[in-house]
């Protein structure tokens, strides 16, 4: 591609110098002038930069702290919950600026979803109205710049399961409306083009599931129905983006009748769970103990997978600090990640390649 980098320098030099900038200086980098900031934004730039190894796994957490001044009657501290992102190979932490209009903290049970070069959250309860949404924000990590993006359409959804193909599309199935009573409608949302589509039904409700998208699939795992208040199923169903249709429920996906947050997938098709006390892979249609979790570590808040890696992030019992450990799944092996002053309880996650 014809790109005209740096006056006097070969183009390819020119890129070669742009892939090497830390994520953190894009935003200076983009308004240097708007030539670079065109190339940084092309999907071309990103894979050279992957190619070359240059890009980092970051974990954006929606994670608690106590704020100490704010009034909650008989409460002495109330915790509020803010945008902290990590990279847990080396430690490095930061917290994001604010979503807009939530300086009180982000909305409570909010969902997060990295896709491309953005952070999105979506839905939640207003920290101090209680009021409910289906608002949409989204951070860019190029501009460090926040918008509004359109509503999630239909009625108000809770506890739904979101994930999204990394690139720009978002999916979204299940939960429940202020009835409680669970769903079983889904969509997509075009973060380039700010666009909702809705995607036909599954075949059953499914309140408080599970989103992971993995070769070309959205999988929605788990979940309960309006009769079951709390009981989870362990069967999963799956969309077709190329067929757009679901396919066949898929029984006994989980095995075990548990809640499936922490069920996730790697990037590489591989799927990853904690409970009892060890972290499991699915191998054909088995679960298989891959690593005992950190005596640290005993309830797990977050979990996250990525190539070879496994990031857990939990107390060792409730009430005490929140640590993070990182499993190399070659070595089987678990490193502590850097602690920090405002790790606390996790809400919600998820990964993003930057």
């Amino acid at each position: 591609m014809q790109m005209d980098l740096t006056p006097g320098l070969p183009d390819d030099i020119g890129l070669q110098c742009l892939i090497r900038v830390p994520y953190q200086d894009f935003s200076s980098v983009a308004s240097v002038c708007k030539n670079w900031n065109r190339v940084i934004e092309l999907p071309e730039f990103w894979r050279h930069r992957k190619a070359s190894g240059l890009t980092r796994k970051v974990v954006v957490t929606a994670q608690s702290r106590v704020n100490p001044t704010r009034d909650m009657g008989l409460k002495k501290y109330a915790p509020i919950y803010r945008l902290m992102l990590c990279e847990p190979e080396t430690g490095y932490r930061v917290e994001l600026p604010p979503v807009p209009g939530y300086s009180d903290g982000l909305p409570l049970f909010c969902q997060l979803v990295g896709v491309g070069l953005n952070l999105v959250v979506m839905g939640g309860f207003n920290p101090v109205t209680w009021e409910a949404s289906n608002d949409m924000f989204i951070y860019n990590f190029i501009s460090v710049t926040w918008r509004r993006g359109a509503s999630m359409p239909g009625c108000q959804r809770f506890f739904f399961a979101c994930t999204s193909d990394s690139i720009r599309t978002i999916f979204v199935a299940g939960g429940h409306d202020r009835e409680k009573c669970a769903l079983k409608s889904a969509m997509v949302y075009d973060v380039t083009e700010d666009k909702w589509v809705m995607l036909p039904d599954m075949a059953r409700e499914r309140d408080e599931s599970k989103g992971v998208f993995s070769h070309g699939k959205f999988h929605v795992i788990g979940g309960y129905d309006t009769g079951r208040q709390g009981g989870f199923q362990t069967s999963a169903e799956s969309f077709d983006v190329a067929t757009w249709q679901w396919g066949w429920v898929q029984a006994d996906f989980l095995n075990s009748a548990v809640c499936p947050r922490n069920c996730v997938d790697d990037g590489d098709g591989n799927f990853f769970m904690s409970r009892g006390g060890y972290v499991e892979a699915l191998q054909g249609s088995t679960w298989q103990v891959v690593a005992k979790l950190p005596t640290n570590v005993r309830h797990i808040s977050y979990m996250t997978a990525w190539h070879g890696k496994v990031l857990v992030i939990g107390p060792e019992k409730y009430g005490i600090v929140y640590k993070s450990f990182l499993l190399d799944l070659k070595t089987s092996k678990w490193e502590s990640v850097e602690e920090d002053v405002f790790l606390g309880h996790v809400q919600s996650g998820c990964c993003l390649e930057l």
